[in-house]
């Protein structure tokens, strides 16, 4: 089997080295080269054509968001990042999600001595996702998604007129490329737009960004779940970094619950224990949808979730980033429609308006 070839690029010798080491825990995997800058970067990229690159995002000569934008215009292929945990990280990196990065990784710290096996599955396991993930040119749109898309609103106005129920429950389950999708979704919703749960594999920190950053794009309101937050119509509530969110009900009232129950699937935040919640509280008044994703997390208990005679959705392959978690639900008999991504927001509103 072909192994997929890899170049670093960071301005630190020993992070280089790091990363390498992390990587060469894979047969599969082989780091063809480093480099300190984007401008070596650049010749490296047409002297050794890897399939997967690591990149930072604070280098000298030129910063890892313009080199990627650059990249991403002409010459597309697949970036992981690898980000700091600060404010400014999760803001960079969400950036460079938007611009075509694949996934991001939280930058190991040198002096780690514990849990270097764990970064390095997950590090090996970005890569390898990345390897067969769908990169697409840098688009105009991309570019310029700091800002609302308006026309995208006006498309459904005639079927938010239409909503009435407050008793749906819409449950939204992504990974990889789920940023960008999940946010595709969400700004196709108006703002009467039943109760919406997110859960998103991504680390603590990041969360709390994104989940601003769609607040400022959506016509919903969209902000980090909180252990006993109300579930409330025109709102989403995404699932904390480091944190299960699960649905509780009390009579008429939804509530969600924010726990660190072991992972589930290796995740936490996970899919499949959301999705549990919403089958057992909410039944068929609800919309499970599974979107990009590596891994299986979600295909079990979207079953669970249609079995309760939930609605259920998968992204098609062809607008996936990675076609993981969609086709194990579609595998399992979970789901009841497989949409484009552009199509599913329509979708959504079309079965909650009936």
């Amino acid at each position: 089997m072909k192994k997929i070839r890899v170049l670093n690029v960071d301005d630190s010798a020993l992070m280089r080295q790091v990363l390498a080491a992390l990587l060469a825990k894979d047969p599969d995997i082989e780091v063809v080269g480093a480099a300190p800058d984007p401008f070596i970067a650049r010749e490296k990229i047409k002297a050794l054509n890897p399939d997967v690159l690591t990149l930072d995002v604070e280098m000298p000569k030129m910063d890892g968001l313009t080199f990627l934008e650059k990249l991403m215009r002409g010459h597309p292929m697949p970036v992981v990042m690898v980000s700091s945990l600060t404010e400014a990280g999760c803001q960079t990196t969400l950036r460079a999600l938007e611009l075509g990065a694949v996934d991001f990784i939280a930058k190991p710290k040198i002096d780690l001595r514990e849990g270097m096996e764990d970064i390095a599955q997950d590090l090996i396991a970005k890569v390898k996702a990345a390897a067969a993930a769908r990169v697409r040119p840098l688009s105009v749109k991309r570019v310029s998604s700091s800002e609302p898309d308006a026309s995208r609103f006006t498309n459904d106005a005639s079927r938010a007129s239409m909503i009435k129920t407050t008793d749906t429950i819409i449950a939204i389950g992504s990974s990889t490329g789920g940023t960008e999708a999940v946010k595709d979704v969400l700004e196709g919703m108006p703002p009467n737009t039943p109760p919406i749960l997110i859960t998103q594999h991504m680390p603590e920190r990041f969360t709390k960004t994104w989940a601003d950053r769609l607040n400022s794009l959506c016509r919903i309101s969209v902000k980090e779940a909180q252990d006993g937050d109300s579930v409330l119509p025109g709102h989403a509530l995404v699932a904390p970094g480091g944190y299960h969110m699960t649905l509780e009900r009390s009579g008429a009232r939804y509530t969600v619950r924010i726990n660190q129950d072991p992972p589930v699937n290796r995740h936490r935040p996970s899919v499949d224990v959301t999705f549990a919640s919403v089958a057992r509280c909410a039944g068929a008044n609800a919309v499970g949808v599974i979107l990009t994703g590596m891994g299986g997390d979600g295909a079990k208990e979207l079953l669970t979730m249609k079995q309760a005679g939930a609605f259920t959705i998968a992204q098609d392959e062809a607008s996936c980033v990675v076609f993981g978690m969609p086709k194990e639900a579609i595998k399992a008999g979970a789901v009841d429609k497989v949409l484009p991504l552009g199509d599913i927001a329509g979708a959504i509103l079309a079965h909650v308006s009936r």
